[in-house]
């Protein structure tokens, strides 16, 4: 599994302490997977 995330450890550490928590609705996927998702979609070329 490593490499496939586009973000490092320390990357994720500063961004995880800004993502909603225990919000009630939908089950949630897993955020990290997703924001390497969009990074990748927007990433040039």
């Amino acid at each position: 599994m490593q490499g496939l995330f586009r973000l490092d450890d320390e990357a994720w550490t500063v961004i995880e302490p800004l993502l909603p928590k225990n919000r009630p609705g939908a089950r949630r996927a897993d955020d990290r997977r997703v924001i390497n998702g969009i990074l990748h979609v927007l990433r040039p070329g």
